[in-house]
């Protein structure tokens, strides 16, 4: 993997970053195929939208369908059939959401399994094991999600444990080409954040990743954070935002320095029947959509907003037909990959705030289309 940054403006950043199996232009939004699809699209159509790179969720796939199933077709790139580069996360953050009566110990954390109520283990050197298998072009360090709120005193405990585990993942040997990310943790305590960043930076990692945001703490907390840590951050490296992905969000993390991020928002908001566009939020459920034949979107090139009226698309939600989130996620993904492409060609051209104080002059403005 190597990051070559082009452009600045500000904080931000415009860039690439080269694999053995395509480049990523950053910043990037990745789809999330939590067990190896991206719901209800294909990985062509994904591809189609823009999207150079994709996020598979280590501990659902650990536990469904195993690596030894994924294995038998090489790595999880041709199990799913996804050509280009994939991301892995560690698990941490499912086992911290998910996981039934957990118990985190120095070695891992033992709980039982959400799929059929097992024992099952993982620690720093399972989760390396696991996205081995997997094939990872990006594998992420195994952490613990630091939980909100929490004193000064729980996040450095916490932070400590995730520092110690990061290292005995930096030991784990990946295969070659596979990269292996650091992820910062520290609660909304700026000083541990600052700490931390220090602290991996000193183990040496491919990219740095800001985890333990996005996880019920206020926007502003969140923001401090960013604002803090952010800059911090190597510069010759990829920076990842974790979990993040509002429109606004977005905007707010390139403005910090941030080059990648993933959020499950446009898929899941899709099959909710809630779709992005400039002017705001669509919800077809409102019945104000029952009988307006208008595209979601007429400036939208998707199937959904080329071929389909609102009304159409209402009437797919509400009777549950299976076409319908499958449009909708479609248009979702275009929405988030030209929203990032409109925000690269911003900073290439030094107009980044400009662009990004138009966008939510519209999107989140007294006059935005939210119906």
């Amino acid at each position: 993997m190597k990051y070559t940054l082009n452009y600045a403006d500000g904080n931000a950043r415009q860039g690439r970053i080269d694999f053995a199996r395509g480049v990523v232009e950053t910043p990037a939004f990745m789809p999330v195929g939590t067990v190896g699809s991206v719901r209800s699209v294909s990985p062509g159509e994904v591809m189609a939208t823009g999207a150079q790179i994709i996020l598979g969720n280590t501990f659902h796939l650990m536990l469904r369908p195993g690596t030894e199933i994924i294995s038998l077709h090489g790595t999880l790139h041709d199990f799913m059939g996804w050509s280009g580069p994939i991301l892995t996360d560690s698990g941490g953050f499912q086992v911290w959401s998910l996981a039934k009566r957990k118990d985190i110990k120095e070695e891992g954390v033992t709980f039982r399994s959400p799929v059929d109520g097992s024992t099952v283990f993982l620690g720093p050197e399972t989760s390396m094991e696991v996205q081995k298998g997997l094939g990872a072009d990006i594998a992420m360090c195994f952490d613990e999600c630091t939980a909100y709120p929490a004193t000064a005193a729980q996040a450095r405990d916490s932070m400590a444990l995730s520092l110690r585990w990061a290292s005995r993942c930096r030991d784990y040997p990946l295969s070659p080409g596979q990269s292996l990310f650091g992820i910062v943790q520290g609660g909304m305590h700026e000083a541990l954040r600052l700490e931390a960043l220090e602290s991996l930076q000193a183990i040496g990692f491919e990219g740095y990743a800001l985890g333990g945001l996005s996880v019920g703490e206020p926007k502003d907390d969140m923001l401090r954070i960013l604002e803090a840590v952010t800059p911090a951050m190597p510069v010759d490296k990829p920076r990842y935002l974790m979990g993040v992905g509002k429109p606004e969000d977005l905007l707010a993390g390139v403005a910090s320095g941030i080059d990648m991020f993933d959020c499950v928002l446009p898929t899941r908001n899709a099959r909710n029947g809630w779709l992005y566009t400039r002017r705001g939020i669509v919800r077809l459920k409102n019945a104000v959509n029952r009988q307006d034949t208008r595209p979601i979107d007429p400036d939208c090139p998707c199937l959904a907003c080329s071929q389909f009226s609102r009304a159409y698309l209402r009437h797919l939600h509400v009777t549950g037909e299976l076409l319908g989130p499958r449009l909708c996620t479609l248009h979702n993904l275009v929405f988030f990959q030209t929203l990032m492409s409109d925000i690269r060609d911003a900073i290439t051209r030094g107009g980044f705030q400009v662009f990004a104080d138009d966008f939510m002059a519209v999107f989140g403005g007294e006059n935005a289309d939210v119906v």
